[in-house]
């Protein structure tokens, strides 16, 4: 502990404390992970929420602006690990609601590219931004050396689990 400031994982430590075999340092540190990324999850769906999106919208987007704005459909479905039907749905809800265009290739009418529309960038601008505050004000609470060695471990962290896969 910090201090004398407790957060939920002492509390479960305590709870658990002699019940199990486990390492409590090591139970605190993945359990205090697992609590962070939930967290983080929600306060982004929070802020999706304020500009009237879900995350699947936002992560389809968010996959065409890396790409450069357009992409095939079979390659954002291998990308996001969803079958070609599911990518099929959230292209037609995407479509619907005017954020992407599907465009006939010039060369060759049977290949359809997935086009972001001028409202779709905008709108992923703005949950960009949002998301981006989010993640600041949470991550304020350390000073920028204190960034700087919390991403170098979490970095160590996920080289190691990335080696494994």
């Amino acid at each position: 502990m910090i201090g004398r400031v407790e957060d939920s994982v002492d509390r479960h430590l305590v709870r658990w404390r002699g019940k199990a075999p486990y390492d409590e340092r090591v139970e605190g540190v993945v359990t205090r992970m697992q609590f962070l990324v939930k967290h983080l999850k929600q306060f982004k769906e929070a802020a999706l929420a304020q500009v009237g999106m879900q995350d699947f919208e936002f992560e389809t987007l968010h996959r065409l602006v890396a790409a450069g704005g357009s992409a095939t459909p079979s390659k954002l479905a291998a990308e996001m690990l969803l079958s070609p039907a599911g990518m099929t749905g959230r292209l037609d809800t995407l479509e619907r609601s005017g954020l992407v265009r599907r465009v006939r290739g010039a060369d060759d009418r049977r290949r359809v590219d997935v086009e972001l529309t001028p409202k779709g960038r905008e709108l992923w601008t703005e949950a960009m931004a949002i998301r981006g505050r989010v993640e600041s004000e949470l991550v304020s609470v350390l000073d920028a050396g204190e960034q700087q060695t919390l991403d170098a471990l979490l970095k160590r962290l996920l080289v190691q689990a990335e080696s494994h896969r």
